[in-house]
């Protein structure tokens, strides 16, 4: 799968970033690149039978890995990451992050702002999650601060960024109080899997959006793609630090997924907090399959 060991030769750069320092709750995302990396290499199908191509053919993907970014403090490796990320974006590579924890995606947030394209940018969100505390400090008594991965959404919006949030399912109150401040400006787009409804009379009814409402809502021609694998439904996906039932289903997310690559710009992704755990390989075969889909459907500027 990966075919090309040159990145100034490569359509696509997939980058590896194994940083679990601020996870909270299970650990083990660090090993999570090179599981999915052994999956793309020995079990995806090289046919990708929804685009009925075979990219490993036709793309010259290219891997590197960061190595030991785990030793760094979330400052240091945020500013890694982004240097890193920017290096390739640059030149006019597609880069695909590989986590992981969340807080990796604090790195292209700051190379994509730096670059000026906070405002032409969409971040759209597949998570459990919000993440848009502020720190860690209200569940951590030593908290890693601003770039916790719960944090990561948050400095996102805070650089600027317009987001739209997919199959969150887990949040706090001051999280819950941000949301609204945000929606209401058209900052932050959410579709809440479980809840859905415009008041709390209906608030319990269990709606999901279709895809086109999905995309409708995003307002931007260009779009960073960040999944969580905690955002998929843990029978899905169950080798992730914080699972949460009731989840995006698989087919639903790759229709969403290769929709979004057709009709709008995705200028990267990443997909992060995937834990491997022993004896299985669900979790970073399906993250794998994913990152294939995501290189079959994204067009490559002529």
């Amino acid at each position: 799968m990966i075919n090309c060991s040159d990145p100034k030769k490569a359509d696509i750069v997939i980058i590896g970033a194994n940083y679990d320092k601020t996870s909270s709750f299970g650990k083990g995302a660090d090993k999570g690149p090179a599981a999915i990396l052994e999956c793309l290499n020995r079990q995806v199908e090289v046919y990708e039978r929804f685009s009925e191509t075979e990219p490993a053919l036709t793309k010259k993907i290219c891997y590197l890995s960061l190595t030991d970014i785990n030793k760094l403090s979330p400052e240091q490796m945020v500013n890694d990451v982004s240097a890193a990320f920017k290096k390739h974006f640059n030149a006019g590579k597609f880069v695909i992050m590989l986590g992981g924890e969340h807080s990796i995606s604090n790195g292209p947030f700051k190379a994509l702002a730096e670059s000026g394209l906070a405002k032409d940018v969409t971040i759209v969100q597949i998570d459990a999650h919000s993440d848009l505390r502020n720190d860690d400090s209200d569940y951590n008594l030593k908290p890693w601060g601003k770039y916790a991965h719960s944090a990561v959404m948050r400095r996102g919006v805070e650089l600027g960024f317009k987001t739209v949030q997919i199959g969150v399912r887990a949040y706090c109150k001051d999280e819950a109080e941000f949301i609204e401040k945000h929606k209401k400006s058209g900052q932050i787009t959410i579709f809440e899997w479980g809840k859905w409804g415009n008041s709390k009379s209906d608030a319990t009814k269990a709606k999901i959006p279709t895809v086109s409402e999905i995309i409708k809502s995003i307002k931007t021609e260009k779009v960073y793609l960040t999944i969580d694998v905690d955002g998929i439904d843990p029978s899905h996906m169950p080798a992730t630090g914080t699972p949460v039932q009731g989840g995006l289903e698989w087919y639903y997310t790759l229709e969403l997924i290769r929709t979004l690559l057709r009709e709008k710009n995705v200028v990267a992704a990443d997909i992060v907090e995937v834990a491997p755990r022993k004896g299985e390989s669900l979790t970073e075969y399906g993250a794998a399959q994913i990152c294939y889909n995501i290189i079959a459907e994204k067009r490559l500027k002529k």
